[in-house]
């Protein structure tokens, strides 16, 4: 297969299974076929296969050649799904200077935002797991219990096992901000809730990165059918350098299927703003693509709900 500056790998359902993950160039998708590995009696997923530091799994510097090794003929017709599989999902915060005015707004001047924006260790924070996930098209959501809620559009980062940047996708962290503001240490559960989490289209290729690349990132959200909000924000104005929030996130940590890193936020509406119910949130990041959602609002479940 010809080479191309950009290529993508997207998951898919397909021949059988659940999770295939492809190789995506000039608008045709390839699937792979690594070598199947066996964990607890059943097949591993590609992705956590690739993203793993098993002897026979690619590093960063030779992760094309094994990628096109694996890919076979392209395919046709098949349904894109969420491209993360049994990652771990964390989240840098306050690394905007938007950001930063925006969390000091709403916790009523607290000056803990601008301590850890200006600190050097920055803020970290676990956001959930890979079957958590909303992929492109199913709702997300936000909290009953919540009266300010909106969506925070990122550039995610895509780690495998050595820490390695193997690429960047698109991820929408659901935030409550009344919830955070009260109080920080409620962050988790301003964060951390049922669909709270989206990514997707595509994981962009950058195998080895060191630094964000030069990207531009859209989010609109509409309310039956108008525009009722556009922003729009540049990776270039992230705070912290790349290498940085890796060095971090790696501390004291092992992620032995990979990890998703989510970079911060620096498009935030206006305080006056919350979503509501079908309201529709469209991010766009070239040349990622566009994670688009709707919105539903997720209701206290009874002690009877599995």
């Amino acid at each position: 297969m010809p080479l191309s500056e950009n290529r993508f790998l997207r998951q898919f359902s397909g021949f059988g299974q659940s999770f295939a993950l492809g190789l995506e160039q000039n608008d045709s998708l390839h699937p792979l076929w690594e070598p199947p590995t066996v964990t607890n009696g059943g097949v591993q997923p590609v992705l956590d296969w690739l993203l793993s530091a098993a002897p026979d799994a690619p590093r960063a510097a030779t992760l094309f050649e094994a990628l096109h090794a694996a890919a076979g003929e392209p395919v046709t017709h098949v349904d894109g799904i969420a491209p993360i599989s049994n990652q771990q999902i964390w989240a840098a915060g306050v690394t905007y200077k938007r950001s930063e005015e925006a969390r000091e707004a709403e916790s009523n001047n607290s000056s803990v935002y601008s301590r850890v924006y200006q600190a050097a260790r920055p803020e970290l924070f676990f956001k959930g797991m890979g079957d958590d996930v909303v992929a492109l098209g199913t709702p997300v959501g936000i909290r009953f219990d919540a009266h300010w809620s909106v969506p925070e559009p990122e550039l995610v980062v895509v780690l495998n096992a050595h820490l390695e940047v193997i690429g960047f996708t698109i991820g929408n962290d659901m935030s409550s901000r009344d919830i955070e503001g009260e109080n920080p240490l409620y962050l988790p559960q301003a964060k951390v809730y049922e669909r709270a989490c989206a990514l997707g289209p595509r994981i962009w290729l950058q195998p080895g990165a060191t630094q964000w690349p030069d990207l531009t990132i859209r989010m609109t959200i509409e309310r039956a059918g108008s525009l009722i909000f556009s922003g729009e924000t540049t990776t270039a104005a992230i705070h912290r350098p790349l290498s940085e929030l890796i060095d971090y996130l790696g501390r004291c940590n092992t992620f032995r299927k990979g990890v998703f890193l989510f970079s911060g936020t620096g498009i935030v509406p206006p305080d006056s703003f919350t979503l509501e119910q079908d309201d529709r949130v469209r991010i766009a990041i070239d040349p990622i693509g566009e994670l688009v959602n709707s919105v539903d609002v997720i209701r206290n479940r009874s002690k009877t709900d599995s």
